[in-house]
Formats: structure tokens, C-alpha cells, sequence
């Protein structure tokens, strides 16, 4: 088969896979090349490990399915590393490090008042392990950059050391390695694997918790790295003291280095985040459909990649072009599903319950403490979750005027960013309001 042939059916095969796998489409699939067509198998050529585990992860079976329907013949699919060696001639690698995603690097990464400290300090430490934040501890919630920014710090230091030694897991995979270490008696086997690291990157260590021989042997683990100079970058959904059932030493250890906070993006941040998503995925969309994008979905970063993804599908699908009304359409019942509606009456019930405070309580004139806490987290709940007016807020909490309601939501939102505690709270709470059934 002729080569000007075997890269036209490969790109008939890239467009079908648009086609088909919509959410996995990125623009780097324009530098994939064919290694080899024939006899039934096709062997697609990557330039790294990262690209190379993103497509065997992800998008294996789209090849395959895009690849038989474009020849008509049962084809497998595998993918490998093209590299040039020194003499400038192709050379295949398939030897893997870490699992790390392709767009998980520092320069697809958006930094934004909510996230700069956290890019900062995974700069600092990608550029001087063990030397400048150890152990360096991120948390937020869900969605919000944490994995991103950790899969960055490794990338980086593969980049740049090319002997380091990283293991870069979620924190329920060393829990099952160590499990199936003990099952196997090979616990000094799972101690040599980890201890003898230049950095340890646990995703997700909230899962530690009720975990007693777990936290027993990952005590150890951070000792040992700890006192060699080694690098710990660990995430959770909270800060360490906030997280149930940690033991205190563990605590102890997680607040010795920087712990930093990822909060949610600005409408700013929001707007160039669907930019650079856009564009990793190679999708051409105006300025007016990224601002919709932005002021319609707020919630987390993947909600605003699901927005996208959906977009780009209906337009593939239907042969139309990316325009306002397309997106508008495409995103009415995700909009409509993350948005659904929720009442003061909402709010008031889980905030009373958590404080076990009255409504009539929070309608009273009363000026205390324990009532004025969770009357003015009830208001700036209400400010956010809702879309009813400063007025109506006040009113229902007992025929307050709107300059009360501006009062309460900014002494709580200043608390919010400066009071671990109270973003811990308001991050429950709000999770808590939000997953209220509706009949």
C-alpha cells in the first residue's frame, strides 16, 4: 500500500474517531502517525508516555471501531512511542513512568486568584524536590485543578530529571498495594517500592481515614522520605485537620510543609478555562459562546469540560457549526439538571439542623452568637445558591433590609477565604443543600 494511501485512511480514521469519541478528541491527534497497516493490524505512532497511556487508556476502542469502518476489515489497534534517536532515524519505546495525562501539564494549566498560590508552590517544588515545600499538601473540592496540578509537578520533573524516581498513585491504589503486599507477604517488597522514592504523589489521602494499619504503614512511608529529603505532594477534599478518623500524628506530619487551599474559579478564570480547553481539544469557538459557557456552568472545572464536550458533540453529530444557538440548545438540560432550582427553605433546614438552631430562632431579634452565626451563613447561602434579591433573603429571615443581607454575606465570605474552618463548613453545607432530594 502506497504511503500517500495509508495516511489518507488515517486521516479518514482520526475524523471518525472525532466522530465517535467526542469527549477524548485532542488536537495533538493531527501529530499521530501510522506505523504500520496491514495484515489486520494498524500501529499508531505517539511522541511520549503520556500520549501513549492517554490512548491506550482511552481511546482504544474508537480506533478500532474507526478503523474497521473505514477499511471494512477486522482490525486491531495498538499504540507506541516514535522517538528519533541520535542518528535521526524512528525508534519505538514503550517503556512507561507514572500514568500522567497529556493535558495535565503547567502550560494547559489557568491560573486565577483561586489557584495561584497552589500553581505557584507546585512550580517551586517541580523545580527543587525535597528542598522547597515538603510536604506540600493541596485541598478543595472535587473538580477543581488538585490531579490536574499534580500530574503537572510530575511531568515536569520527568522533563527535567531523567532519572527521578516518582510514584504518583490515589491514595486508595496504595491502600490496595499494600493490602495485596500483605496478602502475599511481600510488605518489604511494597517498603522498598516506596520508600526508596525522590517523590511520593498521593491523590485523594481523605480516603485514608478508618484505615488503621494503612495510616500505620503510610506514617512509616512519610518518616522515611521525610528524613532522606524525598518529596511528598499529597491532595484531599479538605484540610488535614478537617479530615474524620486521620490520626493525629498523621496531621501533625501533613501541616510540617505548605498547605494550600483550591477554591473555585472567578468568572474571569471560568472564561479562559473553556479557552484553553477549547483549544487543546481543537475546537474553534467565538468569544460569545466561551462567556456563555462561562456565566451558564460554575460549579467545577469538569462541569465546564462536560459543557464543552457537549457542544462539540451535537455539532459533530449534526453536521452543524458551533454557533450561540447550538450551544444554547446543547446545553439546556445539563444547565437546567445543575441548576435545579433550590429554595431558602432549602438552605434554612440543613443550616438549622447542622447549628440545631429554630427557624423561628433565625427570625427573631435575637443577637447572640450561636443564632447569628447560622442566620448570616443562611443569608450568604441564600446570595449564592439562590436568585432571589438582598430584600427577599431579609425577608425571610425575619423583615431584614437588604444592607443586613449585604452585611452578613460579606463578613462571611471574607471568613470563607480566610477561615479554613468556615470554607470547610460552607463546602458541606453547600454539598448538603444541593444533594437535597426534591419530590
Amino acid at each position: 500500500m502506497a504511503v500517500q494511501e495509508v495516511e489518507d485512511i488515517f486521516a479518514d480514521i482520526v475524523d471518525c474517531v472525532k466522530a465517535l469519541d467526542p469527549a477524548n478528541v485532542r488536537r495533538w491527534f493531527e501529530k499521530l502517525t501510522v506505523t504500520h497497516l496491514s495484515g489486520g493490524l494498524l500501529e499508531i505512532g505517539c511522541p511520549d508516555e503520556a500520549t501513549l497511556q492517554f490512548l491506550r487508556d482511552n481511546c482504544k476502542n474508537s480506533f478500532t471501531q474507526a478503523a474497521q469502518r473505514i477499511t471494512g476489515h477486522l482490525v486491531t489497534v495498538d499504540f507506541n512511542i516514535v522517538a528519533r534517536d541520535e542518528s535521526g532515524r524512528r525508534s519505538d519505546r514503550s517503556m512507561l513512568g507514572p500514568k500522567l495525562h497529556p493535558d495535565y501539564t503547567f502550560d494547559n494549566f489557568v491560573v486565577g486568584p483561586s489557584n495561584r498560590l497552589g500553581h505557584a508552590s507546585c512550580v517551586a517544588v517541580s523545580h527543587s524536590l525535597g528542598n522547597t515545600y515538603n510536604p506540600l499538601f493541596l485541598y478543595g473540592s472535587s473538580g477543581l485543578g488538585k490531579t490536574h496540578l499534580l500530574h503537572a509537578v510530575c511531568y515536569e520533573v520527568r522533563q527535567k530529571v531523567d532519572k527521578a524516581v516518582i510514584q504518583f498513585l490515589s491514595c486508595e491504589e496504595f491502600i490496595n498495594r499494600f493490602i495485596r503486599a500483605i496478602e502475599k507477604g511481600n510488605l518489604a517488597g511494597f517498603q522498598n517500592q516506596f520508600r526508596t522514592v525522590d517523590a511520593l504523589v498521593i491523590d485523594d489521602v481523605q480516603f485514608f481515614r478508618e484505615r488503621e494499619q494503612s495510616q500505620e504503614e503510610f506514617f512509616h512511608t512519610f518518616n522515611a522520605l521525610y528524613n532522606n529529603g524525598k518529596q511528598i505532594i499529597l491532595s484531599a477534599d479538605s484540610p488535614p485537620g478537617k479530615m474524620p478518623s486521620l490520626e493525629d500524628r498523621l496531621i501533625s506530619r501533613f501541616n510540617w510543609g505548605l498547605v494550600t487551599r483550591i477554591d473555585p474559579p472567578s468568572y474571569e478564570t471560568r472564561v479562559a478555562i473553556v479557552q484553553k480547553k477549547a483549544h487543546i481539544r481543537g475546537i474553534n469557538i467565538s468569544d460569545e459562546i466561551t462567556e456563555y459557557i462561562a456565566r451558564k456552568v460554575h460549579a467545577n472545572i469538569r462541569e465546564l469540560e462536560g459543557a464543552l464536550t457537549t457542544i462539540y458533540a451535537v455539532s459533530t453529530t449534526t453536521g452543524k457549526p458551533i454557533t450561540l444557538e447550538l450551544a444554547q440548545i446543547a446545553l439546556e438540560g445539563q444547565i437546567e439538571s445543575a441548576a435545579r432550582f433550590i429554595s431558602i427553605t432549602d438552605i434554612i433546614e440543613v443550616v438549622t439542623g447542622h447549628f440545631d438552631v429554630r427557624l423561628a430562632d433565625l427570625q427573631s431579634k435575637r443577637r447572640s452568637q450561636s443564632i447569628t452565626l447560622p442566620r448570616q451563613i443562611c443569608m450568604y447561602l441564600a446570595r449564592n445558591l439562590t436568585k432571589h434579591s438582598l430584600e427577599e433573603i431579609g425577608g425571610h429571615l425575619g423583615g431584614r433590609d437588604h444592607t443586613t443581607v449585604m452585611h452578613a454575606c460579606n463578613k462571611i465570605g471574607q471568613a470563607d477565604r480566610s477561615d479554613t474552618q468556615m470554607h470547610a463548613l460552607l463546602a458541606e453545607l453547600t454539598k448538603q443543600i444541593t444533594q437535597v432530594p426534591k419530590a
